[in-house]
């Protein structure tokens, strides 16, 4: 007994970043009740308690060990994610703070606390290796979000947008329950890296793993939106506040990929050597094919149906799939390269993706509109907001100078291996990066090439605050496309999973 109560303390102390979070929650949660209206007080003890948090995740880089009997671990790998978790929340509590549609809500201050629940979630997706802990951090994250896309409850787009993430997240949440059920009866472990070292004992080609395999990916594929596990997406991104939907976009979908990339590369490992850059994973077990189906389904329905929609949350809903499976692409490689990949993209992705959702809600703010139509000639009128969305709009394309060149360049490096028998693979990809040119110098074509439909027009003034936040994600969305070293070192450095060497 006195043996755990020390391996608990002992864990703690390791735990600070999420214990920091979980403080900031609760002080969040006392100042609203005390204060009880909409304050920046309160945004502003969120932000600071992020702020504390990442510095006790900086001393934990560099380190490998476990947590809580086994529960939780901490690498670099989730170190890596756990830092774009903290980093992305930061600027979602600013668009929150921004946002007229949150205003015009009736509660006061409480997304911050939702908010850093979510965090909490993610943190724990990232370092979980037992298959409870998996399900439970999910879980965390994904009640919060239910709650978060139904935040203006008045309006009935977003009441409607979260009873269907409910419904698919309850659903696809209860299939993956089941399917961890299952590889735990078969396994007789929770633990990922018991599931692994049982699985590669002998070689052997089981369809029940394979079924098991479909159903885990049902959840996590839901958290990714990936296809077919799809459809609330649209929906949701169009229906919850612009704040959410970044927020769902970038940090929820991120511990998505989180989870997904340690739970496929350490459960059916068959060994936690590296050779030759590559993770030895179990040949026998066929997971790499099913994440190139999801993969390639992602980038053409998401590209394709991305042409026909005249919303721009409802775009970059549809973008968001594509890129989605842009990024599965380098989890499929199963190799340091492709997890490198990943994680630049995943880096890039924070800024290019958070930044044209920040101009969206900029411009829905004034014209009260997300209809592409109705951005007309908008460049004659605020030039500098245009501006910055044409610069996000390059970078979710993959154009050179930006730093989404740079993600979909390492995908492809990754792809383009000897001896990885990928090259088609990336042509796919490649192909899809051109189609989505099509929808995203759409929105740039209507803002700049077509004038305001009103003969005396005037201009728009959005201020000094929203400036600020929309040039501090458009410098790094342009800065890291030139000078990309220091992401592509941090990302390679991170691409280690605990115990794997």
């Amino acid at each position: 007994m006195q043996q755990q109560f020390s391996e608990i303390l002992v864990s703690l102390n390791q735990f600070l970043p999420e214990l920091t979070v979980i403080m900031t929650l609760l002080v969040c949660l006392i100042l609203e009740i005390i204060i009880r209206k909409k304050s920046s007080v309160v945004s502003a003890v969120a932000i600071a308690g992020l702020l504390i948090s990442a510095y006790f995740v900086y001393l934990q880089a560099g380190r490998q060990e476990l947590l809580f009997s086994k529960m939780l671990v901490i690498d670099p790998y989730s170190v890596y994610f756990k830092f774009l978790f903290i980093l992305s929340s930061v600027f979602i509590v600013l668009f929150f703070d921004l946002s007229k549609e949150i205003d015009s809500s009736t509660h006061s201050n409480e997304y911050t606390v939702l908010i850093l629940s979510l965090v909490l979630g993610a943190s724990l997706m990232s370092s979980s290796i037992n298959m409870l802990m998996m399900y439970l951090s999910l879980e965390l994250a994904s009640l919060t979000s239910y709650i978060l896309a139904g935040y203006t409850k008045k309006e009935k787009r977003s009441s409607e947008a979260a009873i269907k993430y409910i419904v698919y997240g309850a659903a696809s949440s209860g299939i993956m329950l089941y399917g961890m059920t299952l590889l735990y009866g078969f396994t007789g472990s929770m633990n990922i890296y018991d599931i692994s070292l049982f699985l590669s004992s002998e070689s052997f080609s089981n369809p029940f793993i394979i079924v098991v395999i479909l159903m885990i990916v049902a959840g996590m594929g839901y958290k990714i939106s990936s296809v077919p596990f799809h459809f609330w997406t649209p929906d949701v991104y169009e229906g919850s506040p612009t704040p959410v939907t970044a927020f769902l976009a970038v940090t929820s979908s991120a511990a998505g990929f989180a989870l997904m990339g340690r739970f496929f590369i350490t459960a059916f490992a068959s060994s936690f050597t590296i050779v030759g850059g590559y993770y030895q994973v179990i040949q026998s077990i066929n997971w790499q094919e099913i994440i190139m189906v999801l993969s390639i389904a992602s980038m053409i329905i998401g590209n394709f149906v991305a042409i026909w929609q005249k919303s721009m949350r409802r775009l970059l809903g549809y973008s968001s799939i594509a890129q989605t499976g842009y990024m599965l692409a380098g989890l499929l490689v199963a190799n340091q390269l492709g997890i490198t990949a990943l994680l630049i993209y995943l880096g890039a992705y924070l800024f290019m993706n958070l930044g044209a959702f920040f101009a969206t809600m900029m411009i829905v703010n004034r014209i009260n509109s997300d209809n592409i139509e109705d951005m007309k000639g908008l460049a004659y009128r605020s030039p500098v907001v245009c501006t910055a969305m044409a610069l996000f709009m390059l970078a979710l394309a993959g154009i050179p100078a930006t730093v989404g060149f740079i993600g979909k360049f390492y995908l492809v490096v990754a792809l383009l291996q000897p001896g990885s028998g990928l090259i088609w693979f990336a042509i796919v990809l490649m192909l899809n990066s051109v189609v989505s040119l099509f929808f995203y110098f759409k929105v740039v074509k209507k803002m700049f090439l077509e004038k305001p439909e009103e003969e005396n027009y005037s201009r728009i003034d959005f201020g000094f605050s929203y400036n600020i936040v929309l040039i501090l994600l458009a410098v790094p969305t342009v800065l890291f496309g030139l000078y990309f070293t220091p992401i592509v070192k941090w990302a390679e450095a991170s691409a280690v999973f605990f115990g794997i060497k």
